[in-house]
């Protein structure tokens, strides 16, 4: 793992430990102050972001090991795996204030929010915005699935603290608010888990090469080897920064096989310069496709 990339996964994991666990405290008094369980919610959601955080960091630092003899590719897919876990521990969070929010409204509590309780999540909105924008950038930045993941973490209790400021604002009048705002708090994370889950385990099963990266190869390819006539069965297996790309790639059938092993030897290189990728040639004679 390049060293920008491990120091902003560090940056953003430290970050987000030291924030969310001092608005924790803040909001964690402020619902208990007030009888919110929509604020309690909101805030041990906010501690899960410290927890999630310390995942990131754990994360980067094994994807940063170098590769060695029992895994050859590196260790760059320990990301996508905390990325997991970070949604597993969302989940959690989401399904016991769901049960607690409906369990309020099932006993027809009500809640009284000052203005302090206002002031503070209004403050945690701005404050989770902007570290859920920096996160989706170092994400995008070093193509960083557990940033993303954390970046829907900090958004979603960006949002949450929204809801608690308008449940805040109608609750005198409305008994009903608190818990309301409980539920739909609850299944913003659990929509936060779907999407964590379904983007890191798209990571670890493997996806289809897109349109676009088959374009850059058959330019590529054109480029550095004229001769080569057409690729087939390729496939991409990431593992976090590091690539490895296999295919079938076609050469004139009279074409002696060490010339074209020149010739593939030479793609390979372009593809590891150009595209920061290892690449796999297995080589045929043009017609060859079409029979097998």
């Amino acid at each position: 793992m390049k060293i920008r990339s491990r120091n902003l996964g560090y940056i953003e994991g430290w970050a987000s430990v030291i924030l969310n666990t001092a608005l924790f405290g803040v909001k964690y008094w402020a619902g208990t102050r007030f009888g919110s369980v929509a604020m309690i919610a909101d805030a041990w959601h906010t501690l899960s972001d410290t927890l999630t955080s310390v995942v990131v960091i754990i994360g980067f630092f094994i994807a940063s090991r170098p590769a060695d003899r029992g895994h050859p590719f590196g260790h760059g897919r320990a990301e996508p795996i905390g990325a997991v876990i970070i949604a597993t521990l969302l989940a959690v969070v989401a399904v016991n204030f769901l049960t607690q929010s409906i369990g309020r409204l099932r006993d027809a509590q009500a809640a009284a929010f000052g203005l302090p309780a206002i002031i503070i999540f209004l403050v945690s909105v701005a404050l989770k915005e902007a570290l859920a924008r920096f996160s989706y950038w170092a994400g995008r930045e070093i193509n960083s699935p557990s940033l993303k993941a954390d970046g829907w973490h900090h958004r979603s209790d960006a949002i949450a603290s929204g809801l608690i400021v308008v449940g805040a604002l109608f609750g005198a009048k409305f008994w009903w608010v608190d818990g309301v705002m409980g539920i739909l708090i609850s299944l913003l994370i659990l929509y936060a888990t779907f999407d964590i889950l379904k983007s890191a385990a798209a990571s670890l099963l493997g996806t289809k090469p897109t349109p676009e990266l088959e374009g850059r190869l058959r330019t590529l390819i054109a480029a550095t080897s004229p001769s080569a006539a057409n690729f087939h069965h390729l496939h991409m297996h990431a593992y976090g920064e590091h690539s490895e790309l296999t295919f079938h790639l076609n050469f004139p059938p009279e074409m002696p096989l060490h010339e074209a092993h020149v010739h593939a030897s030479q793609v390979e290189d372009a593809i590891r310069r150009e595209m920061k990728a290892e690449a796999t040639i297995h080589i045929e004679p043009t017609g060859a496709e079409r029979d097998g």
